[in-house]
C-alpha cells in the first residue's frame, strides 16, 4: 500500500520544525528515521496531513557530555552511533551493549534515539535501557498565546513519559529534542540481554539491569527494566528493591529474578505464551543482574 497524500515540510532548524508542528488545523507528525512511521503510513495506520522532516536539523544529531559527566543525546542520533561512538561507550556502556540487538544494521543506520523513545513501543530495546539508566527527556514546542519567548521547553523523567502502548506524554505540537543520561556512579555495573526467535526480530523478552555495590560488596541501588514485559516500557521497581541491602549471591539474584517474573505483565501472542515469556524474564534477569554485579565489582 501507499500512504495517503500529505504536505511535506523539510525543517532546516528546530524553531522551523516547531512552527510547522504548531499549526492547530492540521494533523502533523514529525519524521525522524522513519523506521516505524513510514510503515505505519504505508499501511495507513497513520494518516497525517503534514509530515515535518527533522533530518536537516544538525543540532538534533549531537552527542554531548554534560557538565555533570552524563550524556545528552540529540533526538536524531542514529542507533548505529550508539554502537560506535567512544564517548557513549565510556559514559553509558549499556547503550553500546544493547544497540546491536536493535533490528538489523540497515535499520540501525537510519533509526533514531528520539524516534524510538517517542514511538513508545514496549517491545523496543532503547526505552528499557534508558529507563534503567534513569534518563530524562527534553521536550520543546512553539510558544502559545501569552507565553514569552519563541520556544517553551520542559524536562520529564522517562518513567513519566510512557503512558501506554505507543502512547506518550508528548502533546501534538511538541517535539522530543534530546535524551539526558545521568553520569554513572562508582561501583556501578550494567548489562543487557534478550531472546528473540531470530537475530533482529522483536525480542520475546529482554532485560536491562544496573547494579551499584558499596565498599563491602553489598547492593545499595538496583534498577531493572523489561523489553516486552508489559503494556509499556516498564521499570521493575519493587523487584529491584529485593536486591538492595544484600550481596548479589546466586540466591539473592534468583529471588530478584523470581520477583520480576511474578510481577511482569507479558502478553501472549503467536510467538510465545505468557508462561514462556515469564520463564524468559526470570532466566534473563538472573543472567543480566549477575553480569551487572560482576562488572560493578571490577
Amino acid at each position: 500500500m501507499k500512504p495517503p497524500p500529505f504536505e511535506y515540510v523539510a525543517a532546516a532548524s528546530l524553531d522551523g520544525a516547531l512552527e510547522a508542528l504548531a499549526e492547530p488545523s492540521l494533523e502533523t507528525r514529525a519524521l525522524a528515521g522513519g523506521q516505524s512511521l513510514v510503515p505505519m503510513l504505508n499501511f495507513r495506520l497513520a494518516a497525517p496531513e503534514r509530515l515535518v522532516d527533522l533530518n536537516g536539523i544538525e543540532e538534533l544529531a549531537r552527542v554531548e557530555e554534560t557538565e555533570s559527566g552524563g550524556l545528552r543525546l540529540g533526538a536524531m542520533v542514529r542507533h548505529l552511533r550508539l554502537e560506535r561512538d567512544p564517548l557513549i561507550a565510556r559514559r553509558a556502556p549499556l547503550l553500546a551493549e544493547a544497540a546491536p540487538f536493535i533490528a538489523h544494521p540497515q535499520i540501525r543506520s537510519r533509526g533514531t534515539v528520539g524516534g524510538s523513545v517517542a514511538h513508545a513501543d514496549p517491545a523496543a530495546e532503547l526505552p528499557a535501557v534508558l529507563l534503567t539508566l534513569g534518563a530524562r527527556v527534553r521536550i520543546a514546542r512553539r510558544s502559545r498565546g501569552g507565553e514569552s519567548g519563541s520556544r517553551v521547553e520542559r524536562t520529564l523523567d522517562l518513567e513519566d513519559f510512557f503512558l501506554g502502548p505507543f502512547f506518550s506524554a508528548l502533546e501534538p505540537d511538541e517535539l522530543l529534542t534530546a535524551i539526558e543520561v545521568p553520569p554513572s556512579a562508582p561501583g556501578e555495573g550494567t548489562a543487557f540481554d534478550e531472546v528473540a526467535r531470530r537475530r533482529g526480530d522483536y525480542a520475546l523478552a529482554g532485560v536491562a539491569a544496573r547494579v551499584r555495590l558499596d565498599s563491602r560488596g553489598v547492593c545499595d541501588e538496583a534498577a531493572i527494566s523489561l523489553v516486552n514485559g508489559g503494556a509499556t516500557p516498564c521499570l521493575m521497581r519493587e523487584a529491584a528493591r529485593t536486591l538492595v541491602g544484600a550481596e548479589p549471591t546466586p540466591e539473592a539474584v534468583g529471588a530478584t529474578a523470581a520477583a520480576c517474573a511474578e510481577t511482569c505483565e507479558p502478553a501472549a501472542d503467536m510467538h510465545a505464551n505468557e508462561a514462556y515469556r515469564r520463564h524468559l524474564v526470570r532466566t534473563l534477569t538472573a543472567r543480566v543482574v549477575s553480569r551487572a554485579a560482576g562488572r560493578a565489582r571490577t
